[in-house]
């Protein structure tokens, strides 16, 4: 079964979760304080404060890392060169492959393109390889 964490503010990566998982029927855990972390999975998060980490992606990184297979990110493309800066800066401080990165809530093919990487890049076992973004 694959293990999705995610870090939503505004809602949009919720309303993404929501969307893959009503597909796939894989479990989705919210970060927040006291998250329990029981197998390894996938991290979803968000680009804040034009291109920045937030708070709460940081600190499940600190704790939870060696169990983060992937990491993918939302952002606004207004935002030009930071869009969707904060999978770059989890990938690169973590040492955990960039799955793919995607505009607000993500659309249809957004969502149908990361359920595909995640059955066929990664298998539930292993980090796949730091060349995965294909975003």
């Amino acid at each position: 079964m694959v293990h999705l964490y995610y870090d939503s503010k505004t809602g949009n990566v919720q309303r993404f979760i929501h969307k893959v998982i009503q597909i796939t029927g894989w479990h989705a855990h919210k970060i927040e304080d006291g998250l329990d972390v029981p197998e390894a999975g996938h991290l979803i998060t968000y680009t804040t404060k034009l291109g920045c980490v937030p708070d709460y992606t940081k600190q499940f990184m600190d704790n939870h890392a060696h169990k983060i297979y992937s990491v993918t990110s939302s952002g606004n493309r207004n935002w030009g060169k930071n869009f969707g800066l904060a999978a770059d800066k989890v990938s690169e401080d973590y040492d955990v492959p960039l799955a793919m990165k995607f505009e607000l809530s993500g659309t249809m093919e957004d969502i149908n393109q990361f359920i595909d990487i995640i059955k066929h890049q990664y298998n539930d076992s292993k980090r796949g390889s730091k060349k995965l973004d294909i975003a």
